[in-house]
């Protein structure tokens, strides 16, 4: 199933994070999007305009290693929200911080980063699972910059190719995650300002052992609770979030 809709009639993608990180009018699609059964979806694969034709006998994702990003002038992005699957429910619980959340976040750093070999990107542990000492869904968040979120072919495929799934296409941002729906990979375009928010608030949780109870307080509370759709669960902890944030930027000064 694909869900189509104007970005304003959506809790999802990017409007989550704004409801989740406290950011006016939405940034982006938060830890919290939670997971459904994709194979009843329709992958979307993106048009390759431009792109480069694949190498035959070269292991699926390293042909995208040869080619070169595009060099034209940003395109319009698209302008309204795509959720493959659409809304899903919150099915997993928290779990005590893990020690090999950080080793799993290297594995697909090292991933990502050899199948968009030759593109100039960033790749940052984000959410919950990002602060040691914080209780977290065992969905790991990753954040990708790249130079520009609308050339898809410089990106998308050669993620798809080594094995994540496109779960929303929206205005801004992209996200992908595996099969298993564990690691979520977020896609943005160098600058936005929702890497930023991401990073404020696991800097702060990280070094902030007051405001990391806090948080987890709030989190243990609502978990137990039934959430048919997540996006609830996420609006939720507005309140929490937004104020852990007006903190951590006065401490940042």
């Amino acid at each position: 199933m694909r869900v189509n809709v104007p970005c304003p009639r959506l809790r999802t993608g990017r409007a989550i994070l704004g409801i989740v990180m406290g950011y006016p009018g939405g940034l982006a699609t938060s830890t919290e999007v939670a997971s459904a059964d994709v194979g009843r979806c329709r992958r979307v694969r993106p048009a390759r305009r431009g792109a480069a034709r694949a190498h035959p006998g070269v292991t699926p994702g390293l042909d995208r290693m040869l080619m070169a990003p595009s060099s034209r002038a940003h395109r319009p992005d698209v302008t309204t929200v795509e959720i493959i699957g659409g809304p899903e429910p919150l099915s997993v619980g928290l779990h005590d911080h893990d020690a090999r959340w950080a080793k799993d976040f290297r594995r697909h750093r090292h991933r990502i980063l050899e199948a968009l070999a030759g593109l100039d990107v960033a790749v940052e542990h984000i959410g919950s699972t990002s602060v040691p000492g914080l209780a977290a869904k065992p969905i790991l968040d990753v954040v990708v910059t790249v130079p520009d979120i609308t050339a898809e072919e410089d990106y998308l495929d050669a993620l798809l190719a080594v094995g994540y799934e496109l779960r929303v296409r929206e205005p801004g941002h992209r996200l992908v995650r595996t099969p298993a729906r564990d690691v979520h990979v977020h896609l943005y375009q160098r600058g936005d300002a929702a890497v930023d928010e991401y990073l404020l608030l696991r800097d702060h949780l990280r070094a902030h052992a007051a405001d990391r109870e806090l948080y987890e307080g709030v989190k243990r509370a609502l978990i137990n609770r039934r959430w048919d759709d997540m996006n609830d669960y996420a609006e939720a902890k507005n309140d929490v979030i937004a104020a852990i944030k007006s903190r951590a930027r006065k401490a940042r000064g």
